[in-house]
């Protein structure tokens, strides 16, 4: 691991354990900078990073621990998607070239890889084929770049997909592809996805975000529409929200996040998420429209929010957002 790669990770960790309401008072006091710089070079020699944080109960440790764990699975993740990315691209190059810009190749490699591995629950799968159905549009993709797509991905997906996925691939990817294509009919014209910066962070209760958000360009959404997000460093994994308003006259919206506890997204969201950081926005799906997600179709906005979350005076999304992973 470079230095670089190690400050970003123990500054996550970091964001992490102040976000744990018993774990943060062992921080108070602690000069974070140089914390950060002496845990990273712990992490970069391979030594005992905790051992660098006296005073620390041996409980809270194994917790801290379990913390830096995920962290560390989740940079590699990062580091495997991004190798997988650049095959594709290459491959898919060398039987069209231009077919896929390379900056939504790390997007779309995770998304259709993550689809044929199953896609998780049917929201999530709903979710992809929003912003693969759009991906299909943007870029005029004709039923002879199936075969193509999938011969560039086939290599590459046992990489990020579950083992199972490499048995069967030519009958596991027609049926994704066939997916994509009808959700490509269904979804209408525009960008694929909306790059958003985040500009405001606010901690509403225990595992409660209000996150405020400025698309770069502006988010066409409308109340009564469900939003697909993604977070760079989680690239396959899109997960419904609803923001909290409608966008203002300088595009932002806010949105209100309630942890999950095993959810990935929700999660960042809330616990890593900071002023500064990306996260992209796909295109903004009516309530009512139906897409293909398997055997049934099933309708945006699924059951992804917290249970016990209460709606908004005249609107059917809840006013806390979250997602099962």
């Amino acid at each position: 691991m470079t230095e670089a790669a190690a400050r970003e990770a123990v500054t996550r960790w970091l964001r992490l354990i102040q976000a744990d309401a018993e774990l943060s008072a062992y921080l108070i006091g602690v000069d974070l900078d140089r914390f950060t710089a002496h845990l990273a070079r712990q992490l970069v020699a391979g030594g005992p990073v905790l051992e660098g944080w006296p005073g620390l109960p041996e409980a809270q440790r194994r917790r801290a621990g379990d913390y830096l764990a995920g962290v560390l699975a989740a940079s590699s993740d990062q580091a495997v998607i991004d190798e997988a990315a650049a095959q594709f691209q290459a491959g898919l190059a060398g039987h069209c070239p231009g077919l896929l810009p390379e900056p939504v190749g790390t997007f779309v490699v995770a998304a259709l890889a993550r689809l044929v591995g199953g896609g998780g629950d049917r929201a999530a799968r709903l979710a992809l084929l929003a912003v693969l159905g759009r991906v299909h549009r943007r870029y005029r993709l004709r039923p002879e770049h199936g075969p193509l797509i999938g011969a560039a991905l086939a290599p590459v997906a046992p990489r990020l997909c579950p083992p199972p996925v490499s048995t069967g691939w030519e009958r596991r990817w027609r049926r994704a592809w066939a997916l994509v294509e009808r959700a490509a009919g269904r979804m209408g014209d525009g960008p694929a996805f909306w790059p958003a910066e985040v500009i405001g962070r606010d901690l509403a209760a225990e595992g409660v975000a209000l996150l405020t958000v400025r698309p770069w360009r502006r988010l066409p959404f409308r109340p009564g529409q469900a939003v697909p997000l993604c977070l760079p460093r989680h690239p396959g994994r899109w997960r419904w929200y609803c923001p909290a308003n409608a966008p203002r006259a300088d595009g932002m919206v806010e949105l209100h996040v309630r942890a999950v506890p095993a959810g990935t997204v929700s999660r960042s969201l809330v616990h890593e998420v900071r002023p500064g950081d990306l996260l992209h926005f796909g295109p903004p799906v009516d309530v009512g429209l139906s897409l293909p997600a398997g055997p049934s179709s099933v309708r945006a906005w699924p059951s992804t929010a917290e249970p016990g979350a209460t709606a908004r005076p005249g609107s059917s999304c809840p006013a806390t957002g979250g997602s099962l992973t």
